[in-house]
């Protein structure tokens, strides 16, 4: 039940999709996969939304060379470990949530306890291995994967519900190089509004969802532009031969 401050606080949410709607949000858990630039504004507006449990895993403290886009990190919490600083900041934008946090290397010894029976994954990472470790893990587990990634002035963005639609792997069957790119600030604020929008309407059962399309932003035309995808059979988690399906 929402009390009356929650009440009040979500009241112009309450008019899209009333108190039930709200109460759905307040009980999911979502698991985030990074808290950088895409997983800081993920998690802050999944914070204010009311989405009740977050649960938020990290391995790296923050940098001064964090602070042009990770909107979470300041100044005073240069060496901090950022999932601290994101926890304590999302715990005082909204109370009424619980958040938390894992200072910790995901990998295949730990994907599966950190993910637990979330409701949502949300890919908010920097790099492909971990990338493919979370596709493998919401397909095993049944979980929707929320996928975002960033570079420069563009982004991309696409949701994944296994054994339903493309999954990561059919989308990029290889990985790319390991490289340290250019952003800008903004550009991970778009796709994760984009990503956080995907995750209310699949929590709320509302509209279309970004399955089976790609969505690419392009920031220098200011353009968003879609690709048709779909489950490959050949792929090696989704597809008819793969291990995962005996």
């Amino acid at each position: 039940m929402l009390d009356k401050d929650e009440l009040e606080r979500y009241s112009r949410q309450i008019m899209l999709f009333g108190e039930d709607g709200q109460e759905r949000l307040k009980d999911a858990c979502v698991f985030i996969a990074g808290a950088g630039g895409l997983g800081c504004p993920v998690a802050l507006y999944l914070a204010v939304a009311g989405v009740g449990h977050l649960r938020i895993a990290d391995k790296d403290t923050v940098e001064k060379t964090n602070l042009n886009r990770q909107v979470l990190h300041w100044e005073n919490d240069i060496g901090r470990e950022k999932v601290l600083s994101v926890g304590d900041k999302l715990r005082e934008i909204n109370p009424h949530i619980e958040a938390e946090t894992f200072h910790i290397t995901i990998d295949e010894s730990n994907v599966r306890e950190l993910v637990g029976d979330a409701d949502l994954i949300i890919d908010a990472m920097d790099n492909y291995p971990v990338r493919y470790l979370l596709n493998q893990i919401a397909y095993e587990k049944g979980i929707p994967l929320i996928h975002g990634a960033i570079r420069g002035f563009d982004g991309q963005a696409m949701t994944i519900i296994p054994g339903k639609s493309a999954c990561f792997n059919c989308v990029f069957p290889s990985p790319t190089p390991t490289e340290v790119f250019p952003v800008l600030g903004v550009t991970p604020g778009i796709i994760a509004m984009i990503q956080v929008n995907e995750a209310i309407k699949y929590l709320l059962k509302k509209g279309d969802l970004l399955t089976d399309r790609l969505l690419i932003w392009n920031g220098l035309s200011s353009e968003m532009e879609y690709m048709k995808v779909s489950r490959r059979p050949d792929c090696k988690i989704c597809g008819t031969g793969s291990k995962l399906q005996e």
